[in-house]
């Protein structure tokens, strides 16, 4: 085998990681011998049998403990079965016990927290490069160590790859991935090891600083890593240790070697994309305003029907999950008048509130060709916030799109933000209005409190402080912080507790939304009646 693309842990195990699946098929359309491996829904399989567990659990474990063990493997079948979506209460409770029992873990130091959506280290920071050197130099580890030791890199070193390229899209990622690549250069030390990914690519400014502590990595990429990734497999020779990925995109995933069945869902969904960056690009509280990690780019609208099929076809699966930062509207409409031959599948994925989505004709289309849930950043019920974002869009075009999809028997995801620079309480409390006003046009709610990204233009000028964890050479994180942000957040969350969660007709929509894996099962438990 030449490469091997890898997903390390902690995300969430609920589908096949696109990134991987696009990479292999450009890989493989070039003629290159390529793999893929997700290592982290093997990680949860590893750290959530039965036997293991029970070894670890303190023998003074609490009741809710010693269920969650006891419900482990019944608990893993439902949520990878389509009972899962037969009842709301056994659903939630099979994820509480695999949450609960994942708490065994708390690593060497004690002050490691796992949960089937996040991975934090209580004594070291992902956004401290010594601390990532230590966990690469072998020198501190993580709860992933037995693993990766045991299973993992046995598997790897079997393989013979040539290069060994990691994709690196979360936070929490960060420490598992620089510790398994310190791993892999001492197992296989001619071996060329790569990494990339959004989370790099969001964090380049401050990794571009400090060469030096990146030492397990031969090469890091920004950006899209198809044509870097072609040319390191060829052999096409570059002393560069950051390479910049080019404008040439793929679309075409290849699942092969992924565990396309054995993910937590309730049935097979399969993640595919339409466009990569964001066409709008224009929110001032947005990195991808400012310094995109991908370049925009959509498919040709009148492809995306038949990329569903096909992948339909080959895989066997009727459930897709559009990743796109927001659909764009012409591939809405390709959707749509391929109504009659989409009609027996299912999808759902991000949108802005565009005017077009209130048009009747559209969305009843939609909803035939197997639209079942469409995502939405409100982000508020103010205008003056909304203007203030640069969203573009105004809470009167929100609330006809909302009630649009509702006739069509659509269901919404909400994207609720508090804890905006400059927000009022008059503010907070028009999005409280906004929200009860047409709650029984929303399915779903997300509730966020703002974190502000450096790269982006609402932070020109704002109070930061340097994120330190670890003894030394920390580097700035992804986020503004200080004592002006952290008033904020708590005016924020004050705000979400006493007032918004008060409103019975806002806590009915919280309550009904799927545990952890939120908008990754929403539509398997469709609540809105069209």
């Amino acid at each position: 085998m030449s490469v091997l693309l890898l997903q390390p842990p902690a995300i969430k195990p609920a589908g096949p990681p696109l990134g991987l699946a696009v990479l292999l098929g450009y890989l493989r359309r070039q003629g290159i011998a390529a793999q893929a491996l997700d290592a982290n829904v093997e990680a949860y399989r590893y750290l959530l049998q039965p036997e293991r567990l029970a070894a670890l659990a303190p023998a003074t474990a609490n009741t809710s403990l010693r269920r969650a063990i006891k419900n482990i493997a019944r608990s893993w079948t439902l949520l990878t079965s389509s009972a899962a979506c037969r009842s709301f209460a056994r659903y939630q409770s099979a994820v509480q016990h695999l949450n609960t029992a994942l708490g065994v873990y708390r690593g060497l130091s004690g002050d490691e927290r796992l949960t089937l959506g996040d991975y934090r280290h209580g004594g070291r920071s992902e956004f401290s490069l010594h601390d990532l050197q230590q966990f690469a130099a072998g020198e501190t580890s993580t709860l992933f160590n037995d693993y990766f030791a045991e299973e993992l890199l046995p598997g790897i070193v079997a393989r013979k790859p040539r290069l060994i390229a990691l994709s690196i899209n979360y936070r929490h990622q960060l420490l598992p991935a620089f510790e398994l690549a310190g791993m892999l250069r001492r197992a296989l030390p001619s071996v060329k090891l790569v990494a990339g990914g959004c989370m790099l690519t969001s964090w380049r400014t401050e990794v571009e600083k400090a060469s030096d502590l990146l030492g397990p990595f031969d090469h890091l990429v920004f950006g899209p890593g198809e044509e870097a990734l072609l040319q390191l497999a060829q052999g096409v020779g570059t002393q560069e240790f950051f390479l910049e990925g080019s404008t040439c995109l793929s679309f075409e995933p290849d699942f092969s070697g992924l565990p396309v069945t054995a993910y937590l869902s309730p049935e097979p969904v399969l993640p595919v994309t339409a466009s990569r960056g964001c066409y709008w690009q224009r929110c001032l509280f947005c990195p991808e305003a400012v310094a995109p990690t991908h370049p925009y780019r959509s498919c040709v609208p009148s492809e995306v029907p038949d990329l569903l099929l096909t992948l339909a076809d080959r895989w066997q699966v009727r459930h897709f999950h559009f990743t796109d930062n927001a659909l764009p509207v012409p591939v809405l409409q390709s959707l749509a008048a391929r109504r009659e031959e989409l009609a027996g599948l299912s999808w759902y994925g991000f949108v802005r509130f565009e005017a077009a989505l209130a048009e009747p004709q559209l969305v009843d289309n939609l909803a035939y060709a197997g639209c079942r849930m469409l995502q939405l950043g409100l982000e508020s019920g103010s205008q003056t916030v909304l203007d203030h974002l640069g969203k573009g869009t105004s809470v009167t075009t929100a609330a006809a799109v909302l009630e649009a999809l509702r006739q069509a028997g659509i269901a919404t995801y909400v994207y609720v933000m508090f804890g905006v620079p400059d927000e009022t309480d008059e503010d907070r409390r028009a999005t409280l209005r906004f929200l009860e006003e047409h709650a029984d046009a929303i399915g779903y709610l997300n509730l966020a409190i703002m974190n502000l990204p450096h790269q982006s233009e609402l932070a020109v000028g704002r109070e930061t402080t340097v994120e330190t964890g670890g003894e030394a050479a920390a580097v700035r994180g992804l986020y503004l912080t200080g004592a002006a942000e952290q008033k904020r957040r708590s005016d924020a969350r004050r705000f979400i507790q006493k007032e918004l969660l008060a409103s019975p007709a806002i806590r009915t929509i919280v309550n009904r939304t799927p545990p952890l894996f939120t908008s990754d099962h929403a539509f398997f438990f469709d609540k809105l009646k069209g």
